[in-house]
């Protein structure tokens, strides 16, 4: 199956600050950077065989989730294995929205690797904030199970709200160990939504909502490695905002990140 990249130039459901919408372009300039190469650490030209489908364009007055969930379904209908670099986190609801029509009945796992939980039933009043996803996620059906890693900021609602909707939460306290087991037995169907403040700031000062105390890009890279290949039907990397990076380090990890996800889509 085609690998296939999406830009999603979307920020509009950003809460404290925006800029995400900037980082498709930062992540492709890091992708083709003359100071490294394309190839993943399976010995793959990831690089190389990923498509590029551009960004999708947002038009004042349109509904942006009907954009998002129209251009996911667009290459998914293809026969194509989605990434799609945002853009915010309230994205994957309207991606996801499109893979579970396109997995039919069958089981779908998704497995979200974040500081936050993104469970709030609404944040600052916005129900589509970046701070929800999930919560629409589960409330639809969308996914029949839902992992999340490297959690640091769970609150008596979001806890709450993990227990109504049955998610599996490993929180970053439990260590890499536990993290790794998770993506290690994923079954089935799986859609990994990593949001790039799971790392810890130290190594990705380029992010909205910088959280101390989380993952380090090789531990990352390890859980990403960690999921069973050919299991994932689409991906998505959100929340670089290149505002607040430096020396394009963030964008670097994000295009890393890409090239190990094409590994685990063999």
């Amino acid at each position: 199956m085609a690998r296939i990249l999406l830009g999603v130039p979307f920020d509009g459901h950003s809460s404290c600050q925006r800029g995400a919408a900037q980082a498709p372009a930062a992540i492709r300039a890091a992708l083709h950077s003359a100071s490294t190469n394309g190839w993943n650490e399976d010995v793959v030209e990831a690089v190389a065989r990923l498509d590029d489908a551009g960004d999708l364009s947002f038009v004042s007055g349109e509904d942006p989730a009907t954009t998002i969930e129209t251009g996911a379904a667009a290459l998914l209908g293809r026969g194509s294995l989605p990434i799609l670099l945002g853009g915010d986190h309230s994205i994957t609801w309207p991606i996801l929205r499109a893979v579970r029509r396109h997995c039919g009945r069958d089981r779908l796992t998704i497995l979200h690797i974040d500081a936050h939980p993104d469970l709030y039933d609404s944040f600052e009043g916005n129900r589509s904030s970046h701070a929800c996803p999930f919560a629409r996620i589960m409330e639809e059906g969308l996914a029949n199970h839902l992992v999340q890693c490297g959690i640091r900021t769970l609150n008596a609602h979001q806890a709450e709200q993990a227990r109504r909707f049955g998610v599996e939460i490993i929180q970053m306290r439990a260590g890499i160990e536990a993290l790794t087991t998770a993506a290690r037995r994923l079954e089935g169907a799986v859609y990994l939504s990593v949001d790039l403040d799971a790392l810890d700031p130290a190594f990705a000062p380029g992010t909205s909502h910088p959280e101390p105390g989380g993952l380090s890009t090789r531990e990352l890279i390890g859980i990403v490695q960690a999921i069973p290949r050919g299991r994932l039907v689409g991906a998505d990397v959100v929340e670089l905002n290149p505002v607040n990076d430096l020396r394009d380090l963030t964008a670097r990890v994000s295009a890393k990140l890409v090239k190990e996800i094409v590994g685990r889509m063999e």
